[in-house]
């Protein structure tokens, strides 16, 4: 009850944009929508005045482990310590608000810095023609391929630096494009940030599979790492990924990664649960083993390996040429059959034995969704950014949202976090049109507009400020600008809007109607996918 209740905070904060410790206990509330939720049913009928007491309980404990104990904590986990302090956090994470957990790691994070401001960032340079068009010819000629081989001979150490903050935040390397003038590195960071995210979950590379569930629209779009032995090059490749993710934390820029649970829990060291797991990341397969696992007798088996004998899965049986059977035999994520015990191929499928072949098909998928290979390289570049003993208090879905924030955009939130220059004013008619246009929009599309306007798709759902004001310190991109276009030139309605990415600054026209300002909108989030638009 107490996680479902520190569950409950962390997503009533977010949507009030306050941290837990500034939220006063009277104004946690159970409002009737929330019961539908599961996450929360647990505490539906416990008086509201004894969960405000238990919410005031552990925002004390928070403010305690924040403040005073937390620091003091050796946090690395070691197997032979199993009464550690480490180890009794990491079974009661559940009762650390989501925001202590992120103010500690900060505070790590800009104490574990190694690249000091008297070391210039290292800088890379990268061919956009190799991918013009969104098809790239070839895996090596990837963003991703020419960053990690400019950066492998680059010290982990250089690529550690503070925190992202202010209008000019320090990152960890700077880019430049060939054949281009870019004024400002943060554009073209957050560019290259979501470009790699698109090469990966792309055809192009071969890191990331996905999720077999996908293919009968069971989370579809999610992927895994690919579940195959891997050579020295593709090791490599996987521990840039990790150093990959460790930068875009260090950067507070939310990677557009759409990965299956099943990846963030062995990150963070989590074990995989045996039905949900399987069941997410390859939900036919987990049919197929349940269908094994609750079989009465004899005649239903025999009409299983009928059935799927007519999906040609099946062989027929020695104790007769007519009688479908099953082998010890399955298929890989990746497609290849393999033995599931020795000599798998020559062992049919009994009465006797049908639950260990269950069980062994069961164990083959959960086998390579651990990964293991996999993940420890990527654990490994992960390692060489942030300190891994951060992740000891995370859980699985903490560690996505740091590092890959919230698919969706809240405007809102958004237009508390926005200035007015030149002049404007929040109650000029195109500005109010301007906020209705995107009101209008649906998630996709205020994606696509993000994207255009400061080049990532995905923006941090939280801000240190206080107000959204001019003289506190936001997190990157924010905050955004609105200005006047530059010169006069022409009737408003026939200028386009311009941007500049690095500032997250929009040049906005004054349009006449709704309609047109929705119309040079979507215009402008259209033609910015067009390599040849200008």
């Amino acid at each position: 009850m107490d996680v479902a209740l520190v569950q409950y905070i962390n997503r009533l904060c977010r949507h009030l944009a306050i941290t837990p410790a500034r939220l006063h206990p009277h104004e946690v509330y159970l409002d009737p929508a929330d019961a539908a939720d599961p996450r929360v049913a647990c505490l539906l009928n416990v008086p509201i005045e004894s969960l405000r007491l238990r919410f005031a309980l552990l925002q004390s404990l928070n403010t305690t482990l924040e403040t005073f104990f937390l620091p003091l904590v050796e946090l690395r986990q070691t197997p032979m310590y199993t009464h550690s302090i480490a180890a009794l956090l990491k079974e009661a994470k559940g009762l650390i608000f989501y925001d202590t957990k992120v103010t500690v790691m900060n505070r790590v994070l800009n104490a574990t810095v190694q690249r000091t401001a008297d070391h210039a960032a290292p800088e890379i340079t990268l061919d956009p023609l190799e991918i013009v068009g969104g098809e790239i010819r070839a895996s090596e000629n990837s963003y991703f391929c020419q960053a990690a081989r400019q950066l492998a001979s680059v010290p982990s150490s250089q690529l550690c630096v503070k925190l992202a903050s202010g209008g000019d935040p320090t990152y960890a390397f700077n880019i430049r494009f060939t054949g281009e003038e870019v004024h400002g590195t943060s554009g073209s960071f957050r560019h290259f940030l979501w470009q790699v995210c698109r090469e990966l979950q792309s055809s192009s590379l071969s890191l990331l599979l996905l999720c077999p569930s996908s293919a009968v629209n069971k989370n579809k779009g999610k992927y895994i790492l690919t579940p195959s032995p891997i050579t020295y090059g593709e090791e490599q490749l996987l521990h840039f990924l990790g150093q990959l993710l460790g930068i875009a934390i260090r950067a507070d820029v939310p990677l557009p990664l759409d990965l299956l649970p099943s990846f963030w829990k062995t990150l963070v060291g989590e074990p995989l649960d045996p039905d949900q797991d399987l069941q997410e990341a390859d939900v036919l397969t987990y049919n197929y083993v349940k269908k094994f696992e609750s079989i009465n007798d004899e005649t239903e088996l025999e009409a299983l390996c009928a059935e799927i004998a007519s999906q040609h899965l099946a062989t027929e049986s020695p104790e007769g040429p007519n009688k479908p059977c099953c082998r010890f035999t399955y298929l890989t994520m990746t497609g290849e059959e393999v033995e599931l015990c020795s000599r798998g191929r020559h062992i049919p499928v009994a009465w006797e034995n049908k639950d260990i072949y269950a069980a062994a098909i069961r164990s083959l998928r959960l086998r390579e969704l651990q990964n293991v290979e996999c993940v420890t390289a990527v654990r490994a570049g992960l390692g060489a950014i942030i300190p891994l003993q951060l992740l000891t208090t995370l859980s699985p879905l903490e560690m996505e949202l740091r590092t890959c924030g919230l698919p969706y955009i809240n405007l809102e939130f958004l237009k508390a976090h926005t200035m007015y220059q030149v002049g404007l004013m929040e109650t000029d008619q195109h500005i109010e049109f301007f906020w209705g246009a995107l009101e209008m929009f649906a998630q996709e599309e205020l994606c696509k507009f993000i994207k255009f306007a400061c080049n990532q798709e995905r923006i941090p759902f939280t801000c240190p400020c206080k107000d959204g004001g001019p003289d506190t310190a936001h997190v990157p991109p924010y905050p955004m600008k609105i200005a006047p276009p530059d010169g006069t030139a022409g009737s408003p309605d026939s200028r386009y809007i311009r941007v500049e990415t690095c500032m997250f600054m929009i040049k906005l026209p004054q349009y006449s109607s709704l309609e047109i300002m929705l119309e040079k909108l979507r215009c402008a989030i259209h033609y910015r996918e067009d390599p040849l638009s200008g």
